[in-house]
């Protein structure tokens, strides 16, 4: 696929990058989600601590670690990389609700929904939807309807998050369907689109 060509291509540049500035913090983050885009999940976790090593201060800000840490099923680390995050940015429904799913593979669906965050002021109405959803608020036909209106970003987050949704509550064919609908139906240039094309190739799913 051309998209596998360009991303081999920009790890090339920041295996460049980081050979020139081998202290660059940013420049391991930045070569970590290109390796998590390529699924090579364990070598995203590396430059992600990298980073972490030489600047302490971004730790609450490494998302796209505790991202990785989920499909390295490092669960109990990926909630705790969240519930930090959330100190810097508490009206985030995305990392709120990664939180969720980190802590319903560890603790179950129950304790993760009554541990659940509260969050009221993402400005995304389609955030906003998703955050019902796992709050037990709303149905995924409500979730549906508000991705429809919001386009195909809209569209493409709906079903990512009602995929993730699903997959927490053990229902595979349903995780399946709307996680393989977001892949290849929605894409948007986005890191979550990848995490979409990712999560249903680690998973062997096809439609």
């Amino acid at each position: 696929m051309f998209f596998m060509n360009s991303l081999e291509n920009q790890l090339q540049q920041w295996n460049n990058t980081i050979s020139n500035q081998p202290n660059n913090p940013h420049a391991y983050i930045r070569r970590g989600m290109i390796y998590f885009k390529l699924a090579k999940i364990e070598d995203s976790i590396q430059d992600f601590d990298t980073a972490e090593r030489l600047d302490v201060n971004i730790t609450p800000y490494l998302w796209q670690r505790g991202l990785s840490y989920y499909y390295a099923e490092r669960f109990s680390e990926g909630a705790k990389q969240f519930a930090v995050d959330l100190t810097v940015n508490a009206q985030d429904v995305e990392e709120t609700v990664w939180r969720y799913l980190c802590m319903a593979r560890f603790s179950g669906v129950t304790e993760a929904r009554n541990s659940l965050l509260p969050v009221k002021n993402d400005p995304r109405k389609i955030m906003l939807s998703i955050y019902d959803l796992f709050a037990g608020n709303c149905t995924k036909d409500d979730v549906l309807n508000v991705g429809k209106l919001a386009g195909l970003k809209g569209k493409f987050y709906s079903h990512l998050y009602l995929g993730l949704y699903y997959e927490a509550e053990n229902n595979l064919e349903l995780a399946r369907e709307y996680i393989v609908k977001a892949a290849d139906e929605y894409k948007i240039d986005d890191y979550m689109w990848y995490l979409a094309v990712v999560h249903k190739n680690l998973r062997g799913w096809k439609i």
